[in-house]
């Protein structure tokens, strides 16, 4: 008896051959399903595009109730008392009060770049509706008096994290977490967010494992490839009670490489239907940690992830004469002071506030300049200081100015004494 096989009877043909009609169908059938299984997963529609922000200044929120003879009319009348609405919102928030100037229709129309639909219900001769106003900042910026510029951060690129279920996701697949960061307008804050699609290679290399990395050579690349120079990476977490009932979401701020704590904080949502609203309200929370711990000096980019470029030493030895003459000009004079950079923050509640802070630290003897780098109206902005001495002798003139004085390194923090004299 012969114990040789043909082995090209058991090739993958072979063995299709020899089923049965219906079988082979069926098989057929099942690989043409699994390849465009394969291909739906890297094609398709995939990743959120964020929305365009520009500096336009945004009044979210905007409740109108209105009723009409028909629809239309009631939409239009809605509108129209939104703005109106919007720009009394927007004048109590840069100035800290109420007291808008009063403007007609066509003047609102004419300042606002437009008009987001958060939520409305639209009856036969009812308007009901939640609003959001877009003001240009060009042609609001000037009547408002804070048209000037705002000192941002360094390109941040972001890495949001969905924990649901168990489970964390950030760009692999679409969820509600990178929607409301896509649709978050960034135009108005101080962080320069590097926002992605989520589309091509994206869920590849912005997954939620990378954000638990440490290493920083595949981060050096990852920035390089996206034009940032660090990382930030806001968490949801979201916990329900039962399902159909309340929801908690737990939302964390953290940026850089060894993922350091920023802050934190809860909300709650009463059902699945209002999680949206939530994650939107959450983005902004984080926003504005990130602003704090930008003005305060937490959010650094991280020395270890700057590529620096390789020094020629053929260069270095051609240029050693200048280099000798450069340093000799820029060489300090004996006994001339020298100007020291420091940071101060001080509470800027409405526009006068600001002018008035520079005015005060300008007259403080020894400072060369000062001058706002961060804006932040209705709270605490950041001025820029050149003083010829020490941080002991600029808060020793800063208190004889009347502000009390908490010092740390080069930066201090000013509060203006209750009883203090105007200067």
């Amino acid at each position: 008896m012969s114990l040789s096989l043909s082995f090209s009877r058991f090739s993958p043909r072979a063995v299709l051959r020899s089923l049965s009609r219906p079988a082979q169908i069926m098989i057929a059938v099942g690989i043409g399903l699994a390849a465009a299984t394969l291909v739906a997963q890297m094609e398709g529609e995939r990743g959120v595009p964020p929305i365009a922000s520009g500096g336009d200044f945004e009044v979210r929120g905007v409740r109108v109730d209105v009723a009409a003879k028909d629809a239309d009319s009631a939409r239009y009348a809605g509108w129209r008392m939104a703005q109106r609405q919007a720009w009394r919102m927007l004048w109590a928030r840069t100035h800290g009060g109420a007291g808008a100037p009063a403007l007609s229709d066509s003047q609102l129309e004419g300042m606002i770049s437009g008009v987001e639909i958060e939520s409305e219900q639209v009856g036969p001769t009812r308007y009901v509706a939640t609003l959001g106003i877009l003001f240009d900042r060009a042609r609001t910026g000037a009547l408002l008096g804070v048209s000037g510029n705002v000192m941002r951060s360094p390109p941040l690129l972001v890495i949001p994290v969905l924990w649901d279920g168990g489970s964390a996701v950030s760009y692999e697949r679409t969820n509600e977490w990178q929607k409301a960061w896509a649709r978050y307008r960034t135009g108005d804050s101080a962080i320069d967010y590097v926002r992605v699609a989520g589309s091509i290679a994206d869920p590849i290399l912005l997954n939620a494992g990378q954000a638990g990395r440490r290493g920083r050579l595949w981060w050096r690349v990852l920035l390089d490839q996206y034009g940032a120079a660090d990382v930030v990476v806001p968490i949801a977490r979201l916990d329900r009670s039962y399902p159909g009932g309340p929801v908690t979401g737990t939302f964390t701020a953290r940026y850089g490489p060894d993922d350091t704590l920023i802050g934190s904080v809860q909300l709650r949502a009463s059902n699945d239907s209002g999680i949206p609203q939530m994650l939107d309200e959450g983005a902004r929370r984080i926003d504005e940690m990130y602003i704090r711990a930008l003005n305060d000096g937490r959010l650094r980019p991280d020395p270890s992830l700057i590529i620096e470029e390789p020094v020629d030493p053929d260069t270095l030895g051609l240029e050693n004469t200048a280099d000798a003459a450069i340093e000799a000009i820029d060489a300090p004079i004996p006994g001339a002071a020298t100007a020291a950079g420091f940071t101060i923050q001080f509470d800027t509640p409405d526009v006068a506030s600001v002018g008035a802070g520079e005015a005060a630290v300008r007259a403080v003897p020894g400072v060369r300049s000062a001058a706002t780098s961060s804006l932040a109206l209705g709270g605490t902005s950041v001025m820029q200081v050149s003083f010829d001495g020490t941080a002991d002798m600029l808060r020793a003139g800063l208190q004889a100015r009347g502000y009390q004085v908490a010092a740390s390194g080069n930066t201090l923090r000013i509060v203006r004494r209750a009883s203090a004299p105007a200067q």
